[in-house]
């Protein structure tokens, strides 16, 4: 299934990516640092969304208090959730 995720406090302004039988695949940034964001979504594609999640959740940019690999954590995780 295909979702969209609206971003908060980065760069990014939203993220799609699809979970199909609890595998992340085709992850997209919009917006942000291009080269990380593209790294981000290549280095998840094919993983697990729980560890994803595991990976992800918590990393800072800055003095943000997020970070685009912890939107997509976030997003990840309201998406299993429903």
């Amino acid at each position: 299934m295909k979702y969209t995720y609206r971003t908060r406090g980065t760069c990014s302004q939203a993220i799609e990516f699809e979970i199909e039988d609890g595998i992340v695949r085709n992850v997209q940034f919009y917006g942000g640092c291009n080269g990380n964001t593209q790294g981000v979504a290549t280095l998840v594609d094919g993983m697990k969304a729980e560890d994803v999640i595991a990976k992800l959740e918590g990393i800072q940019c800055g003095y943000k208090g997020t970070s685009c690999p912890d939107q997509l954590a976030k997003a990840i995780s309201q998406a299993i959730a429903n």
